[in-house]
């Protein structure tokens, strides 16, 4: 990493996303080259309708990221971007479906969601018991857990639900299959944070940009703000503090996932808003903000680019990016309140995204990165 001094530009190795959610259909061809800016590779969510389950799913949609980069970015942008594919467990799923896969190097890792804890997870697992030789097999092989942390239990208030997920069933979970590789994603409570500084080597955690910048009353604040819903909720303060004093730590057990989430306009803004922060955007920059009001710049590029792949056992990427530090515009409008973003078709894809009408620090130098096909509306 080098910081030119007075800290005007900051580079690091070229990081990667070990969380997305890319979507499928139009609203992938809008927003993948947002991902494929600042990252080498991104770990793809499986929650799909139908669920990614095979190891054909898996490949024919990593086909449908990589031509739709290519139609909305360029061939060059596309074969410099991996996407890595995860496989949805379901209680069903065969053990010999999920080793087939990580052998044939289609399958990087495959993704818990306890049914009914996100946006289509109603597929996911309702009682880990029932994937039991599923466990045994990853464990066997090397392949990591991905867990969305949380209890679907009704009695559990919703900023209670990681910690007790923690206590109910990760603590268990670790302790009968101790060569497990898990990592607990987007986390978002202090007691995620040292649940994972005690934990074994093989133990870390993701953490979004959105969780390290806001807490519980960005809901409300100045009305009902669905913009700001995500899964799991951001928690208190105190929670939010401990995310970030994890990430800039230097700690090699934490890394970045954004968990970009996008939701079309009528999605968020309904009767019953669907979950999701659309950061993909301004990813980087966010990140570079926290890590930058922290006095933790060194830290970045361990956080961003080396801890991910230390753990998953892949190689670090060989180019860099380039962060430049700008100055606040008293009379900017600051970041696009919406984003029109070209999908292929006659109208084009609408997204708020995080950080809208905000002023970051730090913007990217990207010009051999794609550029991003939006405008503001």
């Amino acid at each position: 990493m080098a910081v030119s001094r007075p800290g005007q530009t900051l580079t690091i190795r070229r990081p990667d996303d070990w969380h997305v959610h890319l979507r499928d259909g139009d609203t992938l061809q809008a927003v993948v080259a947002h991902t494929a800016r600042p990252f080498a590779r991104a770990i793809v969510m499986p929650n799909l309708k139908p669920p990614i389950t095979t190891v054909e799913q898996a490949r024919a949609y990593r086909e449908r990221i990589l031509a739709a980069l290519e139609r909305s970015a360029g061939p060059a942008v596309a074969t410099g971007f991996t996407p890595l594919m995860t496989a949805y467990l379901t209680e069903t799923i065969a053990p010999e479906e999920l080793e087939r896969g990580f052998g044939e190097g289609v399958f990087t890792a495959a993704k818990l969601y306890p049914a009914g804890a996100t946006t289509n997870s109603d597929a996911g697992v309702r009682d880990l018991s029932h994937i039991t030789p599923v466990i045994h097999c990853m464990e066997r092989i090397g392949m990591p857990l991905l867990i969305h942390g949380e209890v679907t239990d009704p009695a559990v208030d919703i900023f209670d639900r990681e910690a007790v997920f923690i206590e109910r069933h990760l603590k268990p979970l670790i302790d009968n299959h101790p060569d497990l590789k898990v990592v607990l994603e987007h986390i978002t409570t202090s007691d995620a944070v040292q649940f994972v500084q005690s934990g074994p080597a093989n133990l870390a955690a993701t953490i979004t940009p959105h969780h390290l910048h806001i807490n519980r009353n960005a809901l409300f604040r100045g009305g009902l703000r669905p913009d700001m819903y995500c899964l799991p909720v951001a928690k208190r303060e105190q929670h939010r503090l401990a995310l970030r004093a994890a990430a800039t730590s230097g700690n090699a057990k934490f890394f970045l996932g954004t968990d970009s989430a996008p939701h079309l306009r009528h999605a968020k803004e309904s009767s019953c808003g669907c979950a999701g922060i659309y950061n993909a955007p301004y990813a980087i920059e966010s990140y570079a903000q926290v890590f930058s009001d922290d006095g933790a710049l060194e830290h970045l590029e361990a956080f961003a680019s080396l801890n991910g792949p230390r753990f998953y056992g892949l190689p670090l990427n060989e180019g860099t990016i380039t962060l430049e530090r700008c100055e606040h515009d008293p009379a900017a409008a600051g970041l696009p309140a919406i984003l029109k973003l070209a999908n292929g078709t006659a109208n084009p894809t609408r997204v708020v995204p995080f950080h809208a009408g905000e002023q970051l620090d730090w913007r990217l130098q990207d010009a051999n990165n794609p550029s991003t096909a939006f405008t503001e509306s």
